[in-house]
């Protein structure tokens, strides 16, 4: 067993900051069952950081101690390696836009995958599964405007609309309305006044 642990732990320090290690990806070093026992004794040690289910990462060494790895860093690594599509969720997106001066509290994304929870250290970072549409522009500007779009709702949307219309590029715009057709109505039709209006 120790001699797993030390081969997980050689391929870990390979991996950079916020890159998850999955279990399913260690199956060359032993059956599963072994896999998943020393992975959570490395993760009783202290040595990695268990952040769900059958996913691990490695604390970052800073000169105060370990710390575990940014949330940013982490749910990018593991989109990649889920082949899952994951983006901050409306609310995140509506501040960054400047439509809310609201700062969400709890770190919350949505997937195209399953809804779970993701503990990185003393912060649970929270996974929603979102319809394709909220989802379909990724983190690209436009793609933040459906999603803060749909966290207001058909009631504030419009007032919100107003900010983003000076804000837009040309490039946004187009990507908004080519993606129009898959929006709710309510939403497609926002879509089009913003642009054509």
């Amino acid at each position: 067993m120790e001699r797993m642990a030390e081969s997980i732990m050689n391929v870990a320090t390979t991996l950079p900051e916020g890159v998850p290690l999955a279990a399913k990806g260690l199956l060359h070093f032993g059956s599963r069952a072994a896999v998943d026992q020393t992975l959570s004794r490395l993760a009783a040690r202290g040595e990695l950081i268990r952040a769900g289910r059958g996913i691990y990462m490695r604390p970052v060494q800073t000169r105060f101690g370990p710390r575990s790895p940014s949330a940013e860093q982490a749910i990018e690594a593991l989109a990649v390696q889920r082949g899952e599509t994951i983006v901050p969720s409306g609310a995140a997106a509506a501040n960054a836009l400047g439509l809310t001066t609201q700062v969400p509290v709890k770190s919350v994304y949505l997937t195209s995958g399953r809804s779970r929870v993701l503990n990185l250290g003393r912060q649970a970072v929270e996974l929603r599964h979102a319809p394709r549409w909220q989802l379909t522009l990724g983190n690209k500007t436009s793609g933040q405007v459906v999603r803060a779009l749909a966290w207001l709702g058909p009631d504030e949307a419009p007032k919100a609309l107003q900010i983003l219309r000076s804000k837009l590029t040309e490039t946004a715009k187009t990507e908004l309305m080519s993606a129009a057709p898959q929006f709710p109505t309510w939403l497609a039709r926002l879509v089009g006044e913003m642009v054509h209006g």
